[in-house]
This record gives C-alpha cells, sequence and structure tokens, in this order.
C-alpha cells in the first residue's frame, strides 16, 4: 500500500487508477534504472575511461576510440537484433542478458586495468569496451517495449526521468569524492569504480527478471527480414521526421566535449576546471531529469522543441561570446554553460525516448527502435567528423554550426503527432 501510495504520487495518479502491479512494476523499471545509470556513470568513456587509459600508458588511438566504439556499438546492431526481439514472448528476457553481459564486460575493464599498462591494457580494454556496447544495444532495442508493456502511457517518462535523476545524484557523489580528494584520483580507484560498475549491472539483470511482463505470441507468419524490418522507413512519414528531428539533434550530445576543449583552449588549464564541469553535469542531470519526464508524459513532441531551442541559445551563447570577446569567463561561466547544455540534452534524450515509446503499437516498437537507433549510429560514426572540423574552423564556431542544427531539428520536431494523446 505504500509503495502504491508512492508512485501514485509520483506520477500524479490516483490510487484507484492504477492497473494491477504497477507500483511495483515502477518499483523494478526504477531502481534497474538507477544502477545502470549509475553504472554508466561510473564508467563513462568521455570521462573515466579516457582519463584511465591516458594514466595507463595506453596509445592515442586507442584512447582516441573509445567513445565512437561505445556509442556505434550500442546502436548499430539493433537492427539486427530486432528481429529476435519480436520473437521473443517477454522483452525482459533480452534486456536482463544485456545488463548481465555488459557487468561481466565491465569486470573484465575493472580487472585489467588493476593487472596491465600501455598498450596491452589500451587494446584489451577497448576490445572489452566493444563487447559491452553490443550487449548494452540488446537492452537498448528491448527497453521501449518492456516499459510500455508493463506501464501505461503518461506514466513512463516519471518512471524514467526520476531513474535519470536519482543515478545523475550518484555520479555527482563519485565526482565530489574525486573532486576534492576524499579518495584519491588513480587508476586503482578507478577499477575499483568499474568494478562495482559491474555489480550494478548484474544486480539489475537479476531484478529486471522479477518484472510482471505479460507474454505475447508472436506472429508465426510475420516475414523478419531486413527488407520486412526498414519496410517502416519507407511508409511511415512520421518515422522518417522523428529520425531526422532525432539525427539533428543528437548533437546536443557531441557538444559539451567541445565546450570543455573550448574552456582548456582559453584558460589553459582545462584539467583543473574538469571537477567542476563534472560537478555542474551532473547536478543539471539531476535537477533537470524527471521534470523532463513529467513534460514528456504530458507531450514529448514539445520536450523535443524545447530541448533542442534551449540547446541552440547556450550553444550560439557560449561560441558567439567567445568570438566576440575572445573568451567566456572563469570557471563558473564555463560551468555554468555545460550545465545549461546538460539540461538541453536531457529534454532532448526524454522526448526522443518517449515518443517512439508511444508512437507505435507493441507488434512494431521494437523494429521502429532499431531502425532509428541503427540509423542514429551511423549519424554518431559520421559527427566524429566535427573534431576535424574544429581543427579547420575553431572549436567557437563548431558550436555556432551546432546551434543551427538545433534549431534545424526543433523545427522537424514540430511536424511530429501528438503521440501521448489517445
Amino acid at each position: 500500500m505504500v509503495l502504491q501510495r508512492a508512485y501514485a504520487t509520483l506520477t500524479s495518479t490516483k490510487s484507484d487508477d492504477l492497473e494491477d502491479g504497477e507500483a511495483r512494476n515502477g518499483l523494478v523499471h526504477s531502481t534497474s534504472l538507477i544502477l545502470t545509470k549509475t553504472a554508466d556513470g561510473l564508467i563513462d568513456p568521455k570521462l573515466v575511461l579516457s582519463w584511465l587509459l591516458n594514466a595507463l600508458g595506453a596509445p592515442g588511438a586507442a584512447i582516441g576510440a573509445l567513445v565512437p566504439v561505445r556509442e556505434a556499438g550500442a546502436l548499430l546492431p539493433q537492427l539486427a537484433l530486432a528481429r529476435y526481439v519480436e520473437r521473443s514472448p517477454q522483452r525482459k528476457t533480452f534486456w536482463a542478458t544485456g545488463s548481465a553481459l555488459q557487468g561481466l564486460a565491465a569486470a573484465g575493464i575493472g580487472i585489467v586495468a588493476l593487472i596491465y599498462s600501455g598498450a596491452v591494457a589500451g587494446w584489451t580494454i577497448l576490445a572489452l569496451l566493444g563487447l559491452l556496447a553490443l550487449a548494452r544495444a540488446a537492452s537498448s532495442v528491448s527497453y521501449k517495449d518492456a516499459l510500455a508493456r508493463t506501464i501505461p502511457k503518461t506514466r513512463r517518462g516519471a518512471v524514467t526521468g526520476l531513474a535519470s535523476s536519482a543515478a545523475a545524484g550518484a555520479v555527482l557523489l563519485f565526482g565530489g569524492l574525486l573532486s576534492f580528494g576524499l579518495v584519491p584520483l588513480e587508476t586503482g580507484t578507478l577499477a575499483v569504480a568499474i568494478l562495482i560498475a559491474a555489480g550494478f549491472w548484474l544486480i539489475s539483470s537479476a531484478l529486471f527478471l522479477t518484472l510482471n511482463e505479460p507474454k505475447s505470441k508472436p506472429d508465426a507468419s510475420e516475414e523478419a527480414g531486413l527488407t520486412q524490418l526498414v519496410k517502416p522507413l519507407l511508409s511511415d512519414a512520421q518515422l522518417r521526421r522523428f529520425i531526422a528531428a532525432r539525427a539533428l539533434l543528437s548533437v546536443t550530445a557531441l557538444a559539451p566535449p567541445f565546450i570543455v576543449l573550448l574552456s582548456s583552449e582559453q584558460q589553459r588549464s582545462g584539467l583543473g576546471d574538469l571537477g567542476p564541469l563534472v560537478i555542474a553535469s551532473a547536478l543539471a542531470s539531476i535537477v533537470s531529469g524527471y521534470v523532463w519526464g513529467r513534460i514528456a508524459d504530458r507531450s514529448s513532441r514539445y520536450c523535443l522543441i524545447l530541448g533542442g531551442l534551449l540547446a541552440a541559445v547556450v550553444f550560439a551563447a557560449t561560441g558567439g561570446i567567445s568570438l566576440t570577446w575572445g573568451m567566456l569567463g572563469g570557471t563558473l561561466a564555463w560551468a555554468t554553460a555545460i550545465f545549461v547544455a546538460q539540461i538541453a540534452y536531457e529534454g532532448v534524450r526524454a522526448g526522443r525516448k518517449l515518443h517512439l515509446t508511444d508512437m507505435v503499437g507493441d507488434e512494431k516498437r521494437a523494429r521502429y527502435t532499431a531502425i532509428s537507433n541503427s540509423l542514429i549510429g551511423a549519424a554518431l560514426l559520421a559527427g566524429g567528423g566535427f573534431g576535424a572540423l574544429a581543427d579547420w574552423i575553431g572549436t567557437a564556431w563548431v558550436l555556432l554550426v551546432f546551434a543551427c542544427i538545433c534549431v534545424a531539428g526543433a523545427c522537424v520536431a514540430v511536424s511530429l503527432d501528438e503521440v501521448q494523446q489517445d
């Protein structure tokens, strides 16, 4: 009864309107996501693994490949996996299997970091990260279906938003411990943190299997070939618009490293400012995750538009001020830029996740997710070219380019349907 009342308060729902077992399912979803999102923060390739490999003396090529391997590996295989997900009577087994395999790969990374160094450590960790990314693809392609089958519309954003904020709080604590010297910033510390992340993935796998998900009987007559899987891309204009909007707004994920780079270029003390920037990013996730989730429950389309426009403002301001006055300011100014940029990213992420979840029924959701994620994986790989563009025209100009792309993405999102309305 206490759990049901707490869930009703979280989702702004009357207790009498809740479906049987929904509150418990909500707890399983939130707890599992808190564990896995915290694990993601503890093994973040953009920060933790990059620092770790650098400290271990790994080759620069291995360090530079961390983010592309992690992002593309988690997205590109999803089209191939979708056919198997659609044939399964329950989606939770795919998510749980993916989480368990991520835990095993993370455990391998932690052990390698404790034992090896140099090129052996770098390339071995990169290979294990690739396995982790492939396992993540299985969880990603199946999660939206599992969520839709167990949590009704208008309450899904609250569940996932709460998890985002809570996990960000845990990552913030970790960053604070490192920033203030309460735990030593050394390879052994990060290796232990990664082993803890591995344990979180394994626990979440076991927990997710307890989800009360109804079984479905796959349609044996349904063609499951690659041609059938990509048919929606040709026949569904809303899917094409959604993928276009998401691809354009994916620069919200690419931009923060450029803000950090610009800070380093202007202040010549990027390493010293890294702690405050990480804290600012985590704080943004804490204060905005649940709020964006509730906005997405009302209109995921509006969430995408607002997140894209907010990102355009902060990218334009950061790049424009830097070009006009030669610098943005001190540590507080850069932390503020990261803070607002992360809030915008959280809005885009909440909107695009819930929009795809709510726009189609159970029989199509896995393939729609796979098509979208596979194409976005290719777009993110292409996004690696912005680094070369920064070398050519300057980091500040790249942020202005990002601002224009975000405006274009918001404009495309305007044409999307309101999928939260039955």
